[in-house]
């Protein structure tokens, strides 16, 4: 599931909302290693969504 996440998340990483919407969908899917996996994978490849990404998180945290 981490796979699919991650492959979706390239695919709308186009549009900033698209982006969040589907990040915070995937942390509903995932389990609390692979969303640790997720979270240090979309800061490394994404990295100019840094505040959406921190916001997702925080607000699943």
């Amino acid at each position: 599931m981490l796979n699919f996440c991650k492959k979706i998340l390239n695919k709308v990483s186009f549009d900033p909302r698209l982006f969040k919407k589907e990040l915070a969908k995937s942390t509903k899917w995932l389990n609390k290693k692979d969303l640790a996996n997720l979270k240090i994978w979309a800061l490394t490849y994404f990295a100019h969504y840094r505040l959406i990404i921190k916001d997702v998180f925080d607000n699943f945290s």
